[in-house]
């Protein structure tokens, strides 16, 4: 009697277990695992049930970190449905130690997958910092994208040998004389992230030739904080997309993507 108690209850537990999985991924307690192109695993996190828009983070950051910015809620309250994505080698998501798994648009690669995971048709983008880099690829390689906003970001990444990224890499892989990026490898010593994943991010980070975005077609806001000195020219970037606007907010990098004016801004774009 007490063998089979013991089935039974194995027997519900699997059930159980079970009905929490996904096609391609496990459950979490916020959100699920979404399995990409090359077995990678890739959280995110779905909200509302609205017209979808995917916001994608910046180097070193998690999903989570929107969830401090007006722009989520607001746009949750607006009707929109909102997509939260920690980009591979950051946040829950799997942080490979192969460095070609971050190679040939391997971050924009797993958002349309998502997007197609989630038979989603069209959908808007907003990207800030090194996640409008990775958005600016959705608008040379996703037709479903409608609208694109990038924040804190100007012309500079369309350098393949962006002196930044370069130094970044190195620095993140051991090298000390390179101190125009002290400040960025300060911090990430100071806390716990995997420094391979983010050496390898920083090695294949995708650039946007100039003569890809002058194919855009797409409507782009470039949004930037009035003392947001980073990534270089705005000015530029915008001069280079046909179809783009800029508008500046309060903040430097770090501060203007949480302000209210950053999301009524976007919100307006987007409607």
């Amino acid at each position: 009697m007490l063998t089979r108690k013991r089935i039974l209850i194995t027997v519900v537990f699997s059930i159980s277990l079970l009905s929490a999985l996904r096609i391609f991924g496990q459950s979490s307690s916020q959100g699920q695992f979404f399995t990409s192109f090359d077995t990678t695993k890739i959280y995110y996190e779905v909200k509302g049930t609205g017209y979808p828009v995917i916001l994608i983070h910046g180097f070193s950051g998690t999903g989570q970190g929107w969830k401090r910015a007006a722009v989520y809620t607001d746009l949750l309250n607006a009707g929109y449905q909102v997509i939260l994505i920690d980009q591979r080698g950051n946040g829950r998501s799997d942080k490979p130690h192969n460095e070609m798994a971050y190679a040939h648009d391997a971050e924009a690669k797993d958002i349309m997958g998502l997007i197609s995971y989630l038979k989603i048709k069209q959908y808007d983008a907003v990207g800030y910092s090194r996640g409008s880099i990775i958005a600016s690829r959705l608008l040379v390689l996703d037709k479903r994208i409608r609208r694109l906003v990038m924040g804190g970001m100007g012309e500079a990444y369309t350098n393949p040998d962006w002196p930044r990224r370069v130094h970044a890499y190195r620095a993140l892989m051991g090298d000390t004389t390179l101190h125009d990026v002290d400040d960025m490898i300060k911090y990430i010593h100071s806390q716990h992230f995997d420094e391979l994943a983010l050496a390898y991010q920083q090695k294949y980070q995708p650039s946007t030739s100039t003569a890809e975005l002058a194919l855009v077609r797409k409507p782009v806001l470039i949004i930037r904080g009035t003392e947001d000195k980073e990534n270089g020219s705005e000015k530029r970037l915008t001069n280079l997309i046909p179809h783009s606007t800029l508008v500046y907010v309060p903040g430097n990098h770090n501060t203007a993507i949480r302000n209210a004016e950053f999301s009524s801004t976007v919100l307006k774009f987007l409607q």
